[in-house]
């Protein structure tokens, strides 16, 4: 082969070395790409015979790297190592270890520069390296004869090196070798600094995310609730998976799940103003298929003003489950936008799916909301998802609900504890990577005590307000509440004659013996009460104003019948 044919061919296998780091960093995963790197330097180009590809540990973390550093500044790790004819040389660090750092010198200088350094002359890269034998036998290879080094630099970072060796008889590397060799270290460097960028802003997703989230334990009254998050794998992109618990007056807890489309930091911040959204309409006392009502013109508002400013990102089509349960009827009123069903395990240990139809996704509109209500025993146990639990391992998403539905069984038959089971259940049926955020909120629900709880309907006769009154007295002096007597028959007195005055009958009186004494006045008015202050000439206009005074909070909903009034007051006198 004359001089000409074997330049051609040389030059040929540059352009195909040069077309293959063309390809790095598509998965945008820093080991992935670094091994492919010394794969294609040793074995598929045959370029080197031994190839080490050294990066920056704040690179696998995902973290800010400083501008100005030098190579013994910064804690790197190998990330890719490959040897023509397999296996590794004892004592030279392989691939996840940690590379040795290297004492200063001038040729260290030129590669902190960035410039491609030539090593042919062995005798001088053993002088640099002192009389430490085990730091010479760290960095160079057996049988190498000529060695090529290079920085990573992206965008005015230094993320990294790399270096290949060549043995024995091979022809040592010289300055054509060192500008291919320059040129794939320039693509190799955008690919890990694309890979440590997409890794950080997942990161923050993820840590946006979980300070959205509420606390993941969480007990009052009404249940024991255990929430479960677990995030896509990495690259998969972070969601807008939520779940939250909130504390509704008269002892009764609400459950919200949801499930933001599209993933990222915009995802989560959907997410989290959806949340509060929730929030602040669950205050309102809203049914369920209301409060859904209001929150998809809220998604349909948001998408409207993401399309004017031409934004790619939208929340059209998140789905959304939301619950009430109260503890003192022991039911459960539910509503879905789009969202699968829970799972009810009954203390027996029966788990079956909640027959509920669930409305069109937010932001869709056109459709109402169905509510469904459901008796749930004591130690029941509710199960809320996503659907991020039910695509593994068929894909199929009826499917994925029977397999939860028989873990929950199984695990419940068990005999296991709320938290266990929780794990147990996610360990189970999240693939591994997960290719979606998977979120799950396991409710176990309980009941006032009946020696906690008293209940009284009457009709639509002033002349009963006295015996309410003291109905109510004798009820106080069962529970040892004696001290609050006074104060509660003025605010049974107060809320029973507006109710007999405007509402009509038939007047429903519950009190609830909790953290605070509950009473609530039900009537068939729809007719919102209004608190007012009265002129000095007003005969009336006083009820609600005396009521507010002399009670912790109070507030009033909306039911399927009418409307409830209800009070609070702290165990301890007020004044």
């Amino acid at each position: 082969m004359d001089q000409s044919t074997a330049e051609r061919e040389r030059v040929h296998r540059h352009l195909d070395l040069l077309r293959a780091a063309a390809g790095f960093g598509s998965s945008l995963d820093a080991a992935q790409t670094a091994e492919d790197l010394a794969t294609l330097l040793v074995t598929s180009s045959g370029f080197a015979d031994v190839a080490m590809v050294d990066v920056a540990q704040a690179v696998l973390e995902g973290d800010a790297l400083p501008a100005a550093v030098r190579f013994g500044g910064l804690c790197m790790r190998r990330l890719g190592a490959a040897q023509r004819g397999g296996g590794w040389q004892t004592g030279l660090p392989g691939a996840g270890a940690e590379t040795p750092t290297v004492p200063d010198s001038p040729a260290l200088h030129e590669l902190q520069q960035g410039r491609p350094i030539l090593i042919n002359d062995l005798g001088l890269l053993r002088a640099t390296l002192g009389e430490d034998s085990d730091l010479i036998r760290s960095v160079l290879p057996e049988h190498a004869q000529s060695g090529l080094s290079v920085a990573l630099y992206a965008r005015g970072l230094l993320l990294g090196g790399v270096t290949v060796w060549r043995n024995g008889p091979a022809a040592p590397f010289d300055e054509d070798d060192a500008v291919v060799f320059e040129q794939i270290a320039c693509l190799t460097a955008l690919s890990l600094d694309n890979a440590r960028r997409a890794l950080r802003e997942e990161r923050a997703a993820v840590a946006l995310q979980s300070s959205l989230l509420p606390p993941a334990l969480f007990e009052s009254t009404a249940a024991e609730t255990v929430g479960m998050y677990v995030p896509a794998a990495t690259g998969a992109g972070v969601g807008g998976d939520w779940f939250d618990v909130i504390t509704l007056p008269s002892v009764r807890t609400a459950f919200v799940i949801g499930d933001v489309v599209g993933h990222g930091i915009y995802a989560s911040a959907a997410m989290g103003r959806l949340r509060t959204a929730v929030q602040t309409l669950a205050d309102m006392e809203l049914e369920p298929d209301e409060l859904l009502a209001c929150l998809d013109d809220l998604v349909a508002r948001l998408d409207r003003q993401r399309a004017d400013q031409s934004s790619p990102d939208g929340v059209l089509g998140t789905t959304c489950l939301y619950a009430v349960y109260d503890p003192g009827e022991r039911r459960c009123t539910l509503a879905s936008a789009g969202h699968p069903p829970p799972v009810l395990v009954k203390p027996d240990g029966t788990a079956q799916l909640v027959n509920i139809v669930p409305g069109p996704p937010l932001g869709i509109g056109g459709l109402p909301f169905e509510p469904v209500e459901i008796d749930l025993e004591p130690g029941s146990m509710l199960v809320l998802y996503t659907d991020g639990l039910l695509g593994f391992p068929s894909g199929d998403i009826e499917v994925g609900m029977e397999q939860l539905r028989r873990a929950l069984q199984s695990e419940v038959q068990a005999d296991r504890g709320l938290e266990d089971t929780g794990h147990r259940v996610m360990a189970e049926l999240v693939g591994a990577p997960c290719v979606d955020d998977a979120t799950a909120l396991f409710i176990r629900t309980r009941a006032v005590p009946a020696q906690d709880m008293a209940v009284r309907e009457f009709p639509a006769d002033p002349s009963v307000v006295a015996d309410v009154r003291q109905w109510a007295s004798r009820q106080l002096a069962a529970w040892e509440l004696e001290e609050m007597a006074f104060t509660t028959e003025l605010v049974v007195s107060e809320l029973v004659t507006n109710a007999i005055r405007y509402a009509g009958g038939p007047v429903g009186l519950r009190l609830i013996r909790d953290s605070a004494l509950v009473c609530e006045v039900s009537d068939p008015s729809n007719t919102h009460p209004r608190l007012r202050r009265a002129h000095d000439m007003d005969e009336g206009g006083r009820g609600l104003f005396l009521v507010a005074q002399l009670t912790d909070r109070w507030g009033s909903r909306y039911t399927r019948s009418g409307k409830t009034i209800w009070t609070e007051q702290p165990l301890v006198p007020l004044f």
